[in-house]
């Protein structure tokens, strides 16, 4: 698609927000698109180091809004809501072309309504789930946003019910991840024994999900480890300080048990992985576009879990189940996630995808391939440029 043609002569300027590792990567690879079009561009506000390696003056560390669960958030409150001030003055004071809340809807939504009813236009990068639950927040992001960038196919759908501007960008996972994988080619890039079945245990990004799904994840692989010991375990995390908390947990549950570990490696990980243990979440589409059999765990405050299973109305929790429509793969939600129920759910997959479940995934892959960072990105330039 041709640029957008801007009138104005001065230098582009974003401000953007990601609450957390996933938003980072998206905000990253939008900013790329952006800058091809506008190399001049500015952009600044809060995002993780892909972002700041693109240009991004930082703020504030991403790491204060990367806050898992509604009453973990009650503890951060007073500082949430310092931030959550403090960025919407800077952001009002620099009077940017647009502003680009990525994710972390609970945080950047309430930002977009404050600068959109100051004369800023405003985006929302990925849908918050109002398919899923507290239907009625459509017409809150109406009021805070010029524009909805969805992720989903379905998302669309949503908005289109209650007209609200909403765009379909696809996935920037399905664009840069390949739709035949070679998981021979990517075991031996990972020095890993091509001719042996390897089983990744990937128990999320933040710090409250590793310590809440690693226990049982180790457990369950140290006891499949010893029903076959031809078995590789290998494990990412996505910072140094998260890998240290990974190791004493280790230490604590299966001290004896060989794991292969890794930092900011996940999608090789995946691609070397017949299988996985993972954590609900962005990391669950990533495994299904690298063609990864999965059993998916989900486990948080006991409180936070009671709350959300009154709210959220969804079969399902897991994004391949969501994008499939059935339980294409298997979900083990807070007291059902066990060491025996892991082991049952994992023992038929350890060689990885065939049948039927192989077509599904490729299906969705192909559904979800837009080059969306480029479409992402000319939606946001004709914002800019709509009246």
């Amino acid at each position: 698609m041709a640029d957008l043609e801007l009138s104005k002569t001065s230098p582009l300027k974003f401000a953007l927000i990601a609450g957390e590792h996933s938003g980072d990567i998206l905000g990253a690879a939008l900013m790329v698109a952006l800058k091809q079009q506008h190399p001049t561009a500015e952009f600044f506000g809060i995002g993780g180091p892909r972002m700041q390696a693109e240009g991004l003056t930082a703020l504030f560390d991403m790491e204060e809004l990367a806050v898992m669960g509604l009453v973990e958030v009650l503890g951060r409150l007073r500082r949430l809501l310092q931030v959550k001030r403090e960025i919407t003055a800077a952001i009002l004071t620099a009077k940017p072309d647009v502003f680009i809340g990525i994710d972390a809807p609970d945080f950047n939504i309430p930002v977009e309504l404050s600068l959109k009813q100051q004369g800023i236009k405003t985006v929302h990068y990925v849908s918050p789930s109002v398919w899923a639950w507290r239907h009625k927040r459509i017409f809150k992001i109406a009021k805070a946003t010029n524009m909805v960038l969805a992720l989903l196919p379905f998302e669309k759908a949503f908005y289109d019910k209650y007209q609200v501007p909403c765009t379909f960008v696809g996935h920037t996972l399905a664009d840069s991840m390949p739709l035949q994988v070679d998981k021979t080619a990517a075991k031996t890039a990972l020095a890993l024994d091509s001719n042996k079945p390897v089983l990744a245990i990937m128990p999320g990004s933040r710090t409250n999900e590793i310590k809440l799904l690693a226990p049982d994840f180790l457990q369950a692989a140290a006891e499949l480890k010893r029903q076959q010991p031809e078995l590789q375990l290998i494990t990412n995390m996505v910072t140094p300080e998260k890998a240290e908390l990974w190791r004493q947990l280790k230490m604590q549950y299966a001290p004896e048990l060989e794991i292969t570990e890794f930092i900011g490696q996940a999608r090789q990980v995946l691609l070397a992985a017949e299988a996985t243990y993972i954590a609900s979440g962005t990391a669950t589409l990533e495994a299904m576009l690298a063609k990864c059999a999965m059993v998916v765990g989900y486990r948080t405050n006991w409180l936070t879990f009671q709350i959300a299973k009154r709210l959220v109305k969804l079969k399902y929790v897991s994004l391949p189940n969501l994008l499939a429509g059935r339980g294409m793969v298997t979900e083990l939600l807070q007291d059902d996630l066990t060491v025996s129920a892991l082991l049952k759910a994992m023992r038929p997959l350890l060689h990885g995808i065939d049948g039927q479940l192989a077509i599904d995934y490729q299906t969705i892959h192909q559904q979800l391939q837009q080059n969306a960072s480029v479409v992402a990105a000319n939606t946001v330039l004709r914002v800019i440029t709509d009246d």
